[in-house]
């Protein structure tokens, strides 16, 4: 049986790599298949309100649309960020539970939003 593992500081070590179970979580040490962390997390809590706004501070004045308070796990919160950024024919991310669009498309996004059955309003200026 061969095992790779990945060093870092203070001489932690972590498994990475088994050739009898394939990719191993670093976190749970289970194979990828079984790891346990992903059934842990739990969805994130709000109000049910969806509130999207436009920010420009850190991006060099470029605005980007924020979208924040979508109460769906990482799968549904990465296909409804495709869907937004197809409708609006932009670029954008996740980041931490937040959908990110490039550029200002504050209606659009509340409107597609609406349609799709949840409670979206516009935050901010």
């Amino acid at each position: 049986m061969t095992k790779k593992s990945v060093s870092g500081l203070a001489g932690l070590s972590s498994l990475v790599y088994s050739t009898d179970t394939g990719r191993t979580c670093p976190d749970c040490r289970q194979p990828i298949a079984r790891c346990i962390c992903k059934a842990q997390k739990a969805l994130p809590q709000g109000d049910g309100i969806v509130r999207v706004s436009r920010e420009t501070k850190g991006r060099k004045g470029k605005g980007v649309t924020l979208v924040k308070g979508l109460l769906l796990d990482d799968d549904a919160l990465n296909q409804m960020a495709r869907e937004l950024k197809a409708a609006c024919g932009v670029g954008g991310t996740v980041k931490d539970d937040v959908i990110e669009l490039q550029g200002d498309h504050i209606d659009t996004v509340v409107e597609r939003l609406k349609k799709a059955g949840h409670t979206a309003k516009r935050a901010g200026g």
